[in-house]
């Protein structure tokens, strides 16, 4: 995607292939900053941090990090401990996005089908770069499947434009390309379609005002950037077409995790009408899960991440204390949208009901 007028992913090798370098998002969209990640700890550390984030983007990571360690075991004396050691702390840096237990175990299980350290390091290359590769084409085809939506939507409009909300980025900062909730965005505005984009702050983190609104505006996409509870007001008074959302765990039953605030968003569509579509690769779906309620681990976080809020002050970006600093308080990174609140799933494979007849349908080999 775009930067500034240049092709840029957030993750990448680089030339010497021993580097793997990402855009630290922490510091968007008011510093461009290129963080590099030399060892499993700096990878894990990137993805605690949330230097990276993004379900997607995590997994993608992640198979990294099993790189990294692959080409750094030469020098341990025990090579195979270090690395099912090594795969095991990259496992538990988050816990709610199926994507990083998924990568990581598709990495490890290539590189020990091999023997030598040097086809080791080629192979742990290989597959990340793969992985990489086969989360950009599915991004890239959630937006085919998911332009329809747009279409269909603008030609009952007669051509007016259409208001989309969104939760969160889950835009290709999240997933190396297109993105999942944007990907049809993206692809409806190439197509010439009007579309405007709601776009929720989503505290704590502000990742839509600060992440998503970038990503926007250096597409040139329309867009407006609007308080979390401002949702359910716009869709009352009819200016929400159509809600998109990412995810970073699903079951194969149709419940769905998402940022914090996906539920309620969730709620106000279903109360007034508005389609509630989920956007996301099947390396997001959790295919031994049936009860999202009960089974998916919400991750919590540092309440300070609560209690601050990041912003840009005279030059430099400057973390500000919002409640009295005495009172407590609590950082629920996720929440679960039931399935009976999802109208639908857009995947790489195309779009199917929030339910475990339709998805293994689209996806029967996971059966």
């Amino acid at each position: 995607m775009k930067v500034n007028g240049k092709d840029m992913r957030p993750i990448w090798l680089d030339a010497d292939l021993k580097v793997v370098k990402i855009i630290d998002q922490r510091c968007l969209p008011h510093e461009f900053k290129v963080v590099d990640l030399k060892t499993v700890q700096d990878v894990i550390g990137a993805i605690k941090e949330m230097t990276v984030r993004g379900a997607p983007l995590i997994g993608v990571t992640g198979a990294y990090g099993v790189y990294l360690a692959t080409l750094n075991s030469f020098e341990k004396t025990n090579e195979d401990q270090y690395l099912i050691k090594s795969c095991s702390r990259l496992k538990s840096a988050r816990p709610t996005a199926v994507n990083l237990s998924w990568a990581v175990d598709r990495v490890i299980k290539a590189v020990r089908s091999v023997k030598s350290v040097s086809e080791k390091i080629e192979t742990a290359r290989k597959e990340a770069q793969k992985i990489e590769a086969e989360e950009v084409q599915n991004c890239e085809k959630i937006g085919k499947y998911g332009v329809e939506l747009i279409a269909r939507i603008s030609r009952c409009k007669k051509g007016k434009t259409v208001n989309i909300l969104t939760h969160c980025n889950a835009g290709w900062l999240a997933c190396v390309e297109y993105g999942t909730a944007t990907a049809p965005i993206y692809a409806a505005f190439e197509k010439g379609i009007d579309v405007h984009v709601w776009v929720d702050e989503t505290r704590p983190l502000n990742q839509g005002a600060r992440l998503t609104a970038w990503e926007l505006n250096n597409h040139g996409v329309k867009h407006t950037v609007i308080t979390d509870n401002a949702g359910g007001h716009l869709m009352q008074h009819n200016m929400v077409d159509l809600v998109i959302v990412g995810s970073d765990r699903a079951t194969c039953t149709g419940d769905a995790a998402n940022k914090i605030g996906t539920y309620l968003k969730a709620l106000a569509a279903k109360d007034n009408g508005v389609p509630f579509y989920v956007a996301l690769p099947s390396s997001t779906f959790d295919w031994h899960l049936k009860n999202g309620l009960r089974d998916i681990p919400i991750e919590e976080r540092d309440p300070d991440e609560v209690r601050y809020v990041q912003g840009w002050n005279e030059g430099v970006i400057k973390s500000v204390l919002i409640p009295p600093a005495t009172s407590p308080a609590a950082n629920f990174a996720f929440d679960v949208t039931p399935a009976r609140l999802i109208t639908g799933f857009i995947t790489e494979r195309g779009i199917c009901r929030a339910t475990a007849d339709d998805i293994i349908k689209l996806f029967p080999e996971k059966v």
